[in-house]
């Protein structure tokens, strides 16, 4: 695969020097084990893993400063091969597969969703390339059985960036890789500091990429040519970028390591259902009693069903603020809640009765019936209240995350995909008994951790903690 199209020309140092510049080799800081210790600190109530951080979005958020130098990456804006039609039917679906089947090398994938704006995390547009095959958009909408397209490539190298967020979707239409290399995810273990796609495409391939329709309503029909343009784009340079991102685990010996955890993404098991999942609605804090949460339970799973029914994304029938503001406002009548602010527009007004009745409902539930404030945890408690209730596991809770912190400095690695922290903190907690290597083992392997990361952290946690017992064991 070129690493251009044929009508752009780049100057040499763009090509050689892999724009080195805007690199920065380490995660870490002087203040390094002051930021772990925060990451360790910060109190877990649930544990869910909901895909890694997207650098490149905080950047667009404002909570990251970009890179002050001046970019000297070529733009990267039609497809090489043209731009694709998306594929609709059955039949050319079909011959699409066929055209894989017959192509080599590994494929790339990507899919894109109407996060914000529809029901769900379903696919809306699936796009795929392959040398000899070149690349398809297709609509899974159309064309929701794509098992063809699986078979076509069945037992190849699928890659795809960030694959936790696409995996789920993907399976929905039949698309289940056999074997995976995540090009963000590699790159996180090979220690670039950037791993956006745009970011990486930028360093590594001397390439700019137009991001700006990441967060479009891809339900959208037809989908406009600008958007077909950025998602053949994404799979056209992931083949590349896979290249470079392989070779530098290979030259900081952790392409094992990856190995391991592109595996372990394909092998995760489905999550499970949230349990009370109303309970993250946004200002929920503000409530205080069983009974204003037994209303906003009441106005969450009325929403949910309508959003459900009209597939819209639930934010977009009634905001957060306006369900706990109903709450707290308690109003008498139908009337009394529509004369409130922010249930004033006219999407509220008509859905006014089935707003009004989750609360009437709420309302008439006898107190067996009301949740309870809170859930009981299955882990430790938060952090910042070991250290008077078992200041031994605070004690090991800071060896432990001096060790990673040492870990992160020498591998280059970031610390949460070094030990994820709720493990770390589970272990701390309640460490196996007797306090061995051999025990911390079998702790973090029950615990999900894999060989890479068990091989490189179990006997300095271990050593570290039985010390810190110990040292702070009564006389």
């Amino acid at each position: 695969m070129n690493s251009l199209p044929d009508s752009v020309s780049v100057p040499t140092q763009v090509n050689d020097g892999v724009n080195r510049r805007r690199r920065v080799r380490s995660r870490t800081s002087p203040n390094l084990a002051d930021g772990v210790a925060r990451l360790v600190a910060e109190p877990v109530l649930a544990v869910e893993f909901v895909g890694p951080l997207d650098v490149d979005e905080a950047v667009d958020e404002g909570h990251v400063e970009p890179a002050e130098l001046e970019s000297t990456a070529v733009p990267l804006l039609e497809p090489r091969d043209g731009v694709p039609e998306p594929l609709t039917t059955p039949a050319a679906v079909a011959a699409y597969a066929e055209l894989l089947a017959a192509g080599t090398g590994p494929v790339a994938v990507d899919a894109e969703r109407a996060s914000g704006f529809r029901y769900g995390q379903r696919a809306y547009l699936v796009q795929i390339r392959r040398e000899g095959a070149g690349t398809a958009l297709i609509d899974p909408i159309a064309v929701p059985d794509l098992a063809p397209i699986g078979r076509a490539v069945e037992g190849a190298e699928w890659l795809l960036h960030a694959a936790s967020q696409d995996l789920a979707c993907l399976a929905e239409v039949g698309m289940v890789p056999q074997l995976l290399f995540d090009t963000e995810l590699g790159a996180r273990l090979a220690g670039f500091s950037r791993v956006g796609l745009g970011a990486l495409v930028e360093e590594l391939l001397g390439l700019q990429l137009e991001k700006g329709h990441s967060a479009a309503d891809w339900s959208t029909r037809p989908l406009p040519r600008e958007w077909l343009v950025y998602a053949a784009l994404d799979v056209e340079i992931l083949i590349e970028l896979r290249d470079k991102v392989r070779d530098r685990l290979v030259e900081t010996g952790k392409l094992a390591w990856a190995e391991e955890e592109f595996a372990a993404l394909l092998a995760a098991p489905v999550s499970a259902p949230r349990v009370d999942p109303w309970r993250r609605t946004s200002g929920m804090h503000s409530l205080r009693t069983r009974r204003q949460l037994a209303a906003l339970r009441s106005l969450w799973t009325a929403r949910d069903e309508v959003a459900l029914r009209r597939d819209i994304a639930p934010g977009r029938i009634l905001h957060d603020k306006a369900m706990v503001a109903g709450v707290l406002a308690d109003p008498a009548s139908p009337e009394a809640m529509v004369s409130l602010p922010i249930f004033r527009g006219r999407a509220n007004r008509k859905l006014m009765q089935t707003w009004y009745g989750a609360l009437q409902r709420a309302r008439a539930l006898p107190e067996s019936e009301l949740p309870p404030l809170t859930l009981p945890g299955n882990g430790p408690p938060p952090p910042n209240r070991w250290a008077e209730r078992e200041p031994a596991a605070a004690g090991r809770l800071v060896a432990a995350r001096d060790v990673i912190a040492q870990l992160v400095e020498a591998h280059d690695v970031p610390a949460e995909n070094l030990l994820s922290p709720d493990l770390l903190r589970r272990l701390a907690w309640d460490p196996p008994k007797p306090l061995t290597e051999d025990s911390v083992v079998e702790r973090l392997r029950a615990g999900g951790a894999r060989a890479w990361q068990i091989n490189l952290t179990s006997a300095p946690l271990a050593a570290a903690m039985a010390a810190s017992t110990t040292a702070n064991s009564p006389g």
